[in-house]
């Protein structure tokens, strides 16, 4: 599926990490292809990073958590 014109990267993480999600401190998920396809991984991690924010990559998502409280994995 093509990338519509006005949909830069910049604009398209922008508006992920805007979410009202991403705002209280939430949790956002995302497809790999789709963050590949639209902004790619380096940079999609770079963000994630600048705002010191958690990743996981499980199955086909990518999982982010807004915060940077500590994750424990329950089992």
């Amino acid at each position: 599926m093509p990338i519509p014109e006005h949909l830069t990267p910049d604009r398209w993480l922008a508006q992920l990490f805007s979410s009202g999600e991403a705002a209280r401190g939430g949790v956002v998920k995302r497809q790999i292809a789709d963050v590949e396809r639209i902004a790619g991984r380096h940079a999609f991690l770079a963000e994630v990073e600048r705002r010191g924010f958690q990743a996981v990559e499980n199955g086909r998502h990518y999982v982010v958590f807004c915060n940077a409280w500590p994750i424990r994995r329950l089992r």
